[in-house]
């Protein structure tokens, strides 16, 4: 099968891309059919030498069903030799980063079902459950002052040794 991707070049911490036709059974920076263009990832957006292409030889390796990987086809795209491929899904980048740490440690992860749920819904819980502390926090206040200190004070006192014997 025909892949159109690019083969690195460059030196160490400055890449330089070469847009390639190879076989996919080829490896990434090894032998290729033929160079179509190049990419320098380091220049502005705006610079021309950014990205120079072979529109003519792109579009004739296009029809002989060479398919371009997923860089490679946003670069024609955002060059206009075809259409601008669709945005992938990635359910990993909806979850916040601290789940994903969790998910990865072997806690417990949120499901995958659809990624977009997930991360809505912990915004809309929010906003209920700090409500929810303000109405109790003037409820909570009135019985305490009415309740002498001691009493408060041996309340805590059961609440926290339990505490304590969980961490054991």
């Amino acid at each position: 099968m025909l892949k159109m991707r690019l083969s690195m070049g460059g030196t160490k911490k400055r890449p330089v891309y070469k847009i390639v036709v190879a076989d996919s059974r080829f490896p990434r920076d090894g032998r290729f059919i033929e160079k179509l263009g190049f990419y320098n990832p380091l220049l502005p957006k705006d610079k021309k030498e950014r990205i120079g292409l072979d529109s003519e030889r792109i579009k004739y390796w296009l029809g002989q069903g060479a398919q371009p990987t997923t860089r490679v086809a946003r670069l024609l795209g955002e060059n206009d030799i075809m259409p601008m491929p669709e945005k992938g899904n990635n359910p990993q980048k909806a979850i916040p980063k601290k789940d994903r740490k969790k998910a990865d440690e072997g806690g417990e992860a949120k499901p995958e079902g659809d990624a977009s749920k997930p991360a809505e819904a912990p915004k809309e819980e929010a906003k209920p459950a700090e409500a929810t502390k303000e109405e109790a926090k003037p409820a909570e206040a009135k019985p305490a002052e009415a309740k002498p200190a001691e009493a408060t004070k041996e309340e805590a006192k059961p609440a926290e040794a339990p505490k304590e014997e969980e961490k054991k």
